[in-house]
């Protein structure tokens, strides 16, 4: 597709999502709508426990929006265009599931602000770097980088990376707490895989996983005493799951439990 496409590959409860538009797997309003639809359709799906995104392109997890294709639209299409952005990450962000951003190449602009809605990002050793380069452009991120920057790295740290567009090397991120972890080049997938496993049925409860991903996510948003509300509400949704059961049975009987999601 010469607009691009994102792939999608499910195996073992695990769905991989491929943003693939070469050379620089930079994405279109009608990529940013598959990337929605596919999201939905996990969020719904009992069979996917965690969503795993990443870029086809060897150099590339992405280099943010198209700047070619928006460059011919209106300024009401590039708003609206940024707005659908924010609500896909937004729905990325909120989705009971967990995500890893497997960043297996520069994630620049609107690639960066995608892999900061993930939970846990992973990036391949040298193979890019990370930044939020609109103001380069005479502009500024709008799909939630300035407000998901600053909550991971800190007011004053992500202020000085917006305004002046600064690329850092992954290690510089983790210092900064932007990436989790960094794995080898070698069968680089393969470990992002391994890791997602541990938190698929029946190594582990992935409802409880989406219940406390819920419980952070929300309750941040609000007061300490909001948040600790939505906890105990989330709590005794695990309690009363087939898997809190499981689990509280398998700790007494001394045997290792066997999740399912449920």
């Amino acid at each position: 597709m010469a607009d691009g496409k994102i792939g999608q590959k499910k195996e073992d409860g695990i769905l991989t999502l491929e943003i693939t538009n070469p050379p620089v797997n930079s994405y279109t309003h009608e990529m940013l709508r598959q990337l929605d639809d596919a999201i939905l359709q996990a969020r719904f799906d009992d069979e996917t426990h965690v969503i795993v995104i990443t870029g086809a392109m060897e150099k590339f997890f992405s280099a943010g929006a198209d700047i070619n294709m928006l460059a011919k639209q209106s300024l009401s299409y590039k708003y609206n265009f940024a707005l659908h952005g924010h609500e896909v990450l937004c729905r990325l962000e909120n989705t009971p599931k967990l995500i890893i951003a497997a960043i297996n190449g520069h994630a620049i602009g609107g690639g960066l602000e995608i892999s900061m809605a993930a939970d846990i990002r992973i990036a391949r050793k040298d193979a890019g770097r990370l930044g939020l380069a609109e103001v380069n452009l005479g502009v500024m991120p709008g799909m939630g980088g300035t407000q998901r920057l600053p909550r991971l790295v800190g007011k004053a740290r992500a202020l000085e990376l917006c305004v002046t567009g600064k690329q850092i090397a992954y290690e510089e991120a983790v210092e900064f707490g932007l990436i989790h972890y960094i794995y080898e080049k070698d069968n680089f997938m393969e470990q992002v895989l391994d890791y997602a496993r541990q938190f698929v049925p029946p190594n582990k409860a992935s409802l409880a996983v989406g219940k406390i991903k819920r419980a952070i996510q929300a309750g941040l948003d609000g007061s300490l005493a909001e948040g600790l509300a939505l906890e105990h509400e989330v709590l005794y949704q695990v309690f009363a799951s087939e898997d809190g059961n499981e689990g509280v049975k398998a700790y007494l009987e001394k045997r290792t439990a066997k999740y399912q999601g449920k």
